[in-house]
């Protein structure tokens, strides 16, 4: 009898030492590893929301400010009901709705982008998002950068370039739009637009940003981030039970999908700004880059009137990616929302 009491005892301690072990883990930790700017058009599109969530939930970010932008001047963007002066000031009201939801109003600076989009590629649109661009890029250096996330206009970053070109050696772009290259093998979707939308925003931007900076470029065009779907099955399983943020980014999509636009969306959309918060929080550790996606380098094109790519022979070296990991992306952010619905 008492061997018996002896091996189930042992048992027990067996049983028992995986769970002591993980209750007794380190917490993990990091520091900040990356000073970054957020700049889109929160007003627009609700896959800037699920970037913004998943930013400001990324310890290894410094994030030094979060920039609204406009989007195509009628102040028409998904969220109908939205209030503000203008459209970066709509896109400024969405953030700290969105802040203020996760109880982190105040701990981000949260700043208008210009309002409108710039109309002559050698004239900046001054604002505060643009000031601020220039005043943080002042304070890094070309070994450690300023990361610039754009998932909408150039407008502020065009800006803040000619308001102080001095700036440009010191910053990473990391722009969601333009569209495909032939370089890259890239295919256009059917009854593709031209140019591309976040592009033709603002064009002169555009050509300010690509024709004559040296601003730093890692671009995921349209090929590219079309590639971020998520189902709104896996939306309504995975997301919307995560506490008040993922309910929250389940309904700014919710009443989209249901054909409140009055045109049916199928059963996917393209959290399509995600590959921001790739492209910095989930660096590789050693030698630190976005190791698990895949980019080439591409001859900048001259950007035409028309928003239509140019070659230029003459041009510097920029990333365009043609394949981005989706897996850790969208993993990573159910996990911290996951993580964040336990504390709070």
């Amino acid at each position: 009898m008492n061997r018996i009491l002896s091996i189930l005892a042992l048992g027990c301690m067996l049983t028992a030492s995986p769970v002591q072990a993980q209750t007794n883990a380190e917490p993990f930790q990091t520091g900040k590893r990356y000073s970054v700017i957020i700049d889109n058009d929160f007003m627009g599109d609700p896959d800037g929301l699920f970037q913004l969530v998943h930013h400001v939930l990324s310890p290894s970010c410094d994030i030094k400010g979060i920039v609204g932008a406009h989007l195509g001047g009628n102040g028409r963007g998904f969220f109908r009901d939205l209030q503000g002066k203008d459209e970066a000031d709509m896109s400024v009201n969405k953030v700290n709705e969105c802040l203020e939801m996760m109880g982190m109003k105040g701990q981000f600076k949260v700043v208008p982008g210009a309002a409108v989009k710039m109309t002559d590629p050698d004239k900046p649109v001054e604002s505060e998002g643009a000031r601020l661009i220039v005043e943080e890029a002042l304070k890094a250096t070309p070994e450690k950068p300023l990361y610039v996330c754009v998932g909408g206009p150039l407008t502020d970053i065009a800006s803040a370039w000619l308001m102080n070109p001095e700036i440009g050696k010191n910053i990473v772009l990391i722009w969601i739009g333009g569209q495909e290259y032939q370089e890259t093998g890239a295919i256009v979707p059917p009854g593709y637009s031209m140019p591309e939308y976040n592009l033709n925003l603002s064009i002169a931007a555009a050509r300010t940003v690509f024709n004559q900076s040296d601003i730093r470029i890692w671009q995921i065009p349209r090929d590219v981030y079309r590639q971020c779907m998520y189902s709104m099955t896996e939306l309504d399983v995975k997301v919307r039970p995560l506490g008040k943020a993922g309910a929250y980014l389940y309904d700014s999509l919710a009443g989209i999908m249901a054909g409140r636009n009055g045109f049916s969306m199928g059963e996917t959309y393209i959290l399509g700004d995600s590959p921001l918060v790739l492209m910095t929080a989930l660096m590789s550790n050693f030698e630190a880059d976005p190791a698990s996606s895949h980019y080439q380098y591409v001859t900048v094109p001259t950007i035409a009137e028309d928003g239509s790519y140019r070659y230029n022979h003459t041009g510097r070296q920029i990333r365009v990616y043609d394949r981005i990991d989706t897996r850790l992306m969208f993993a990573d952010m159910e996990a911290k929302l996951k993580a964040f619905a336990v504390l709070h």
